[in-house]
């Protein structure tokens, strides 16, 4: 489904690719749970022309599961960064998982909600923002598993930026 949802993007001349998208999806939801997947499908293709249904659909759809695994607190687990699979070139996945916090952050943004974070969500952030200067010229076994360790790393973060805005939950200007 990656790359299917990937080729939709690049069809529509998206400025991201579904690895970016999908952080913006996850960064809006974990701001405001009940974030539109309509303003997300805006931010994404910005004025693009008009998607099949469905192509639109098939994005809807992920956005609706994303929603659906960030918001389930028994299986917090299930819930994964959308990337490329692990049998794709370290390069192709550094570079997605660079693209991803790219929209993480911009997800977050957005919402106009990042002045004033207590310290560890700020640290978090710096984290983020480091993440997206990457290097992608990866190829060992080293930074595979340097890159498995960093995807971990956001899974766990995601929650905790999510929880954060739940428990002091705000309007997004979206």
């Amino acid at each position: 489904m990656y790359y299917t949802a990937n080729a939709i993007l690049e069809q529509q001349k998206s400025d991201y690719d579904i690895a970016e998208a999908h952080g913006i999806a996850v960064g809006m939801l974990s701001v405001d749970s009940s974030a539109s997947a309509e303003n997300w499908l805006r931010v994404v293709f910005g004025n693009a022309e008009e998607i099949s249904n469905d192509s639109e659909n098939l994005l809807l759809s992920l956005y609706e599961t994303t929603r659906q695994l960030l918001n389930d607190t028994n299986h917090e687990f299930s819930f994964d960064l959308f990337l490329p699979d692990d049998d794709e070139s370290l390069a192709e996945q550094a570079v997605a998982l660079r693209n991803w916090c790219q929209g993480f952050l911009f997800g977050i943004g957005i919402s106009e909600f990042t002045e004033n974070l207590p310290d560890e969500i700020a640290e978090i952030i710096r984290d983020l923002i480091e993440l997206t200067k990457l290097d992608c010229d990866v190829e060992d076994e080293e930074n595979a598993n340097a890159l498995m360790e960093i995807h971990e790393y956001l899974r766990a973060v995601v929650f905790n930026i999510k929880d954060y805005f739940h428990e002091f939950p705000r309007q997004p200007s979206y």
